[in-house]
């Protein structure tokens, strides 16, 4: 079955709004959590890091927090999306359309969360007496757009794996968390020795974190690590939509 471009995007819209709808029923601060949440981590990694370990990284609140933003939408949007179709059961069961565009939404819904980040960032940029550039008017949306592709590919691929394989959301969780210390987001690529480069030069996550943070504190569009971002993106859609069509014929027998 076929369906209008137009369809899937209004579907995707809706599908949002009541996920947004869910999360924040009866939560009196809202949106502000997903402020609350990676800035009250930044204020733990800047006391041990910076007050301690006396890491020498300029700025390096801004630093941090330009990192931890953009992974805060890659953690959030996997570990959500290992139940978007188990929370969204009922719904599969009675109606026909795309059920691709469940994790869709789940990926569209954390983008958002995301963008409300950037005031903050913002704020924290003029602190440091740093501001922004007109280059984050086509930088955003062309890093954004790269991220999204990356994240739909593996928010298909999980969310249709974890409804064959439950044990699947242990290992996941144990791999952000592994993702996470190797991601150069507590700490620069040049502080990581030449024997350990590989963990930069093959983790497209990687180049997620660094695009971000070369846009937002140098105001810098680094096209080579965003094309490359764009590659691992387009392989992530293409794997995940493969698993995807393969197995969305059993979803009737699981869920």
């Amino acid at each position: 079955m076929k369906y209008k471009i137009g369809y899937l995007i209004d579907l995707a819209t809706v599908i949002t709004e009541k996920e947004l709808k869910v999360r924040y029923k009866s939560s009196f601060f809202g949106y502000l959590w997903s402020i609350a949440n990676p800035l009250l981590f930044a204020m733990i990694y800047y006391f041990i890091f910076k007050m301690i370990m006396r890491v020498q990284i300029p700025n390096y609140t801004v630093f941090i927090i330009t990192g931890l933003f953009p992974w805060q939408w890659f953690a959030s949007s996997t570990s959500n999306s290992l139940f978007s179709f188990l929370a969204n059961a009922q719904i599969i069961k009675k109606t026909v359309f795309p059920r691709s565009v469940i994790p869709m939404s789940n990926v569209l819904m954390e983008s958002l969360h995301f963008l409300c980040t950037i005031p903050v960032i913002i704020v924290f940029l003029y602190i440091y007496n740093m501001s922004p550039d007109w280059n984050w008017i086509w930088g955003i949306p062309l890093i954004g757009l790269a991220q999204i592709l990356l994240m739909l590919g593996i928010a298909l691929m999980l969310s249709t794996l974890n409804l064959f394989f439950r044990d699947l959301e242990r290992f996941i969780s144990l791999g952000i968390m592994l993702l996470f210390y190797c991601t150069p987001i507590l700490y620069s690529g040049d502080m990581i020795p030449q024997e350990y480069k590989f963990l930069i030069d093959y983790n497209p996550l990687a180049n997620m974190v660094l695009s971000w943070r070369d846009l937002f504190m140098n105001n810098v569009i680094d096209y080579d690590k965003i094309f490359e971002l764009y590659g691992y993106g387009i392989l992530s859609l293409i794997i995940g939509s493969a698993i995807f069509n393969k197995l969305k014929y059993n979803f009737a027998e699981i869920l």
